[in-house]
């Protein structure tokens, strides 16, 4: 940056400088850890709650298919171990009772191989006969029929199991598995364990475990599928509903003519479906609304049209009293001091009346979306010029500028420019004891140009800071009309600014008060 060069503008000194781009620090990042997280959409919510009401469905379908073919299996496997050991008591020529419960009741017991070797009995049948805990013979019928020897081990598990003539469940060492086993016992405390695999019924078992799995996956990737299309075509109403909500909240409501056409068409605004009611709310809706606009419209414009005609009517009537005014305070004849005080004091209120008239008809002429002139303005040479004025008319204040190097030049209206900055400079005037320091600061910003006026006054009251722009609003209530205040001041600057398609700001603490007004190059036509 370059050292400043002081200038003298009209006695006040100026500041000329090269504009720099100041790069603040960079926010930190929010940490994603305390981001909120994004609510889900109401096709996912759906989707989530369908597959998981099938997934607990299929499950539940899944257990009660296994758990009875599992019942059904072992009964048979109870079955065909009852008949087993009937078989066996048939080799040994035992003469056989029957309990309660359809099983061999005898006095003594036949051994392991008459019982395997009995006909009919089926492969990988096993049986043990064991005298107060110790086997005395065991053996396995194998895939040729043929009596294979087992090991101790299995041998032991096997003897180990309750002669409560009831079928118990064992895991025995491989190669055999689990197997359903019953034990009988005779009066000599002799007890024979005759067994059957489970190798089939749990493959059996598994298989269909498995198989039902597949089945609830795909389908739950099917209907997943097939689901989320359902529920998107099925709620392509509430999309368009949404739709018409969204083009109406893009709509500029608070000012100016509104046409608001957008309605929900009436497919999609049928009463008797749920969505159709949300359509139906939305178009009553907007009815009411659109005739609110159309009220608050017509108020306006005949409120506009009244200031807008009594300002033009009032123009002739207060320049003939101010002529009239000045004619006779500067004829030569004598009059009273007392008819000069009241004619000078006619004339200044009839000027400030005047200028109070000019304000408003400027304002409704806006209002009423006049087109402002586009013609390249130098805000340069403005800023010096309304600052010179400035001084003259507060020669108590302290005035500064800080204007780039080269000339700032922007597409707008020249007069109405120089009106924005000459009453941002008075309200920095009006409103600020002697002696308070006034800067006026020009900036480019490449795309877009900041006017600042800042001034060390006592600033402004936080309580008025969201009515200040707002018409006849005025900084404190006690303020008289002797300061030469309308209140028009700062509602000219915003209506003129926005007509430029720019934005003002005001931020404010004592001894720092920040007036932004932001123009952009080149005004959209």
């Amino acid at each position: 940056m370059s050292d400043p060069r002081p200038q003298r503008v009209a006695g006040v000194t100026a500041f000329t400088r090269e504009t720099t781009a100041a790069t603040p620090d960079a926010a930190p990042a929010p940490d994603a850890a305390t981001r909120p997280r994004a609510p889900m959409t109401l096709v996912r919510r759906l989707l989530i709650t369908v597959i998981a009401v099938l997934a607990v469905v299929s499950t539940v379908i899944g257990l009660v298919s296994v758990l009875v073919l599992q019942a059904s299996l072992m009964n048979r496997v109870d079955t065909q171990l009852a008949n087993t050991t009937k078989r066996g008591y048939v080799a040994a020529d035992i003469p056989q009772g029957q309990n309660g419960g359809g099983l061999p009741d005898f006095n003594r017991l036949p051994d392991a191989g008459t019982i395997l070797s009995a006909p009919s009995q089926a492969e990988g049948t096993v049986a043990v006969v064991s005298q107060d805990g110790v086997v005395q013979t065991a053996g396995l019928l194998d895939t040729d029929g043929d009596i294979t020897r087992i090991t101790v081990e299995q041998g032991d598990a096997l003897a180990a199991v309750p002669a409560d003539r009831q079928p118990h469940t064992i895991a025995l060492s491989e190669p055999l598995g689990e197997y359903r086993a019953i034990a009988v016992a005779d009066q000599d405390g002799r007890k024979v364990v005759i067994g059957l695999p489970l190798a089939s019924v749990n493959a059996t078992i598994t298989q269909l475990a498995v198989t039902i799995a597949i089945v609830a996956v795909i389908g739950i990737l099917v209907v997943a599928f097939l689901g989320a299309r359902i529920v998107r075509i099925a709620l392509r109403p509430l999309t368009r509903v949404t739709q018409t909500a969204q083009r109406v909240a893009q709509l500029p409501l608070d000012r100016g003519e509104v046409a608001l056409g957008e309605r929900v068409p009436d497919a999609d605004a049928d009463e008797r479906t749920e969505v159709g009611q949300v359509g139906a709310a939305l178009n009553t809706m907007l009815d009411h609304v659109g005739a609110a606009l159309e009220a608050r419209q017509e108020s306006e414009q005949k409120v506009r049209r009244f200031v807008a005609d009594a300002s033009h009517e009032l123009r002739t009537p207060l320049a003939s009293i101010r002529g009239y005014s000045e004619l006779t305070r500067r004829s030569g004849q004598e009059v009273p001091p007392d008819t000069a005080h009241a004619l000078a004091r006619i004339e200044s209120e009839s000027v400030r009346m005047t200028g109070l008239v000019e304000d408003l008809l400027l304002l409704a002429r806006l209002d009423e979306g006049r087109e402002l002139a586009h013609d390249p303005v130098d805000l340069t040479s403005i800023i010096i010029d309304a600052i010179g004025d400035a001084h003259v008319s507060g020669p108590d204040h302290d005035w500064e500028v800080d204007l780039p190097e080269e000339p700032v030049v922007v597409d707008g209206d020249a007069p109405r420019l120089h009106q924005v900055v000459v009453n941002l400079l008075a309200n920095a005037r009006v409103h600020t004891p002697a002696g308070t320091r006034v800067l006026a600061r020009l900036a480019d910003d490449g795309d877009s140009v900041s006017i600042t006026v800042i001034d060390d006054g006592p600033g402004i009251d936080p309580a008025i800071t969201g009515t200040l722009f707002e018409r006849f609003a005025r900084g404190d209530a006690s303020r008289t009309r002797a300061t030469g205040s309308t209140g028009l001041g700062l509602a000219i600057v915003q209506a003129v600014v926005e007509a430029h398609g720019g934005t003002v700001s005001v931020a404010s603490e004592p001894g720092d008060t920040v007036f932004t007004v932001t123009i952009p190059r080149a005004v959209s036509r």
